[in-house]
């Protein structure tokens, strides 16, 4: 396993609608705080909100970074988002190929034309 297989990360979160995902995730790449973002419209979630059990249609957002990036991530994400308490897991990535993760982290820490 190379060093840089060992420094990747995935963070879900979810949109109220596939327009507000888009908008968060091209900031967040625009930004650099994530190097690529999949939205994955169509989910359903079932939680409980407020001592409520609730449905909604949202968004799932794959937000793909490094591990020196998830703090700002995750803030910046909640100065975005619509929900007052957005969902924010981290995943980390245990194995990848070489080209992807070296573009990954050469897309995170390269200055911004």
């Amino acid at each position: 396993m190379s060093e840089s297989t060992l420094t990747a990360r995935i963070a879900l979160s979810a949109a109220a609608s596939p327009e507000e995902a888009a908008r968060i995730c091209r900031t967040l790449v625009e930004e650099q705080l994530a190097a690529c973002a999949t939205l994955l419209p169509g989910a359903h979630s079932i939680f409980h909100w407020k001592g409520v059990v609730e449905e909604s249609a949202e968004t799932l957002m794959l937000l793909k970074t490094a591990p020196d990036k998830i703090d700002a991530l995750q803030a910046r994400l909640q100065e975005l988002h619509s929900y007052e308490v957005p969902e924010f897991l981290v995943l980390d990535v245990e194995s990848g190929s070489r080209r992807y993760l070296d573009w990954l982290h050469e897309s995170l820490h390269t200055a911004q034309v």
